[in-house]
């Protein structure tokens, strides 16, 4: 590891400051779970780390009648420690549950996350599933953008000079409405996604149509995938079996993976429609007050 400067900052203006004035040589402080190993491994190199974790803004979150608002910093296990974020959110709790060990956990945040920006990410699909806002600081302002565009590319995102991640802002969760989760790996040493699937649907009073829904997949493209025509030709469906086996196949047929160590092209196209299959059925299951259980 090369050496490099390390400042504390405890407003976002000044994250910002320090940030602008190193440019592309400096680098974010959360959780440091991803950021240590790559700086530690020569996979990105920084002049100046900034530790964000003493600004309130970023360590708290809201969750409110109209939505949750999700502090950048905040760690995962206070997500998952949280019985009405569990009840609200419950696929976001199924992200934050794996995102490496309970170690891990303590530490790591979902804008942590989302900012390294993997094709892999756990969180992400969830971020898309639920059509979260990211809010962004800089040395112009503030601004947001839809989590569906926020990664560019494997380890990029739309992040500009000086700017930082503060918060995730959730819609609320309305009734008869829910989200999953899912991922497959090979085994528990390999704690990267070979594929995994977000969903999440409105259903109507009755529990028997589908209104609307948002599925997305991580590790089958450069960024994670919003499946926009999948999720739009669920409306107005049943939520049965075949339904969800349909969009399993509209999944398998986007997604555009690639052949690595994890799985190959076939396989992994395979798992995206099984996935998107059983994580919109999760997602009817609790929308319809029952309990789900992503491990069952």
């Amino acid at each position: 590891m090369k050496d490099f400067e390390f400042q504390t900052a405890t407003t976002v203006d000044e994250a910002v400051s320090l940030l602008a004035a190193r440019g592309d040589r400096a680098r974010v402080l959360t959780g440091g779970t991803d950021l240590i190993v790559q700086l530690r491994e020569n996979l990105r190199e920084a002049d100046l780390v900034v530790d964000v974790k003493k600004i309130p803004e970023l360590m708290e979150y809201r969750l409110t009648e109209q939505g949750l608002l999700l502090g950048a910093g905040v760690p995962c296990y206070r997500l998952y420690g949280d019985e009405a974020i569990c009840k609200a959110y419950p696929a976001l709790v199924d992200s934050a549950r794996i995102i490496g060990g309970w170690q891990i956990q303590s530490r790591a945040s979902i804008g942590g996350n989302l900012c390294n920006s993997s094709p892999a990410a756990d969180s992400v699909p969830t971020l898309i599933a639920y059509d979260v806002v990211c809010h962004i600081a800089g040395p112009e302002g503030r601004r947001t953008v839809p989590v569906a565009e926020f990664c560019t590319a494997p380890g990029r995102n739309v992040l500009k000079r000086g700017e930082l991640l503060t918060s995730l802002e959730f819609p609320a969760a309305g009734k008869h409405s829910s989200g999953a989760y899912l991922r497959f790996i090979p085994r528990n040493e390999m704690d990267i996604a070979v594929v995994g699937a977000g969903a999440w649907v409105q259903l109507d009073a009755k529990g028997e149509t589908i209104e609307r829904s948002r599925l997305a997949l991580a590790a089958v493209a450069p960024t994670p995938l919003f499946l926009a025509d999948a999720s739009a030709s669920l409306a107005g469906k049943p939520a049965t079996a075949e339904t969800f086996k349909q969009a399993g196949e509209m999944a398998s047929a986007i997604a555009k993976p690639i052949n690595d160590k994890r799985g190959t092209v076939e396989y992994r196209k395979h798992l995206a429609g099984v996935l998107v299959e059983r994580s919109l059925a999760g997602a009817v299951r609790r929308a319809r007050g029952e309990t789900w259980d992503p491990h069952e």
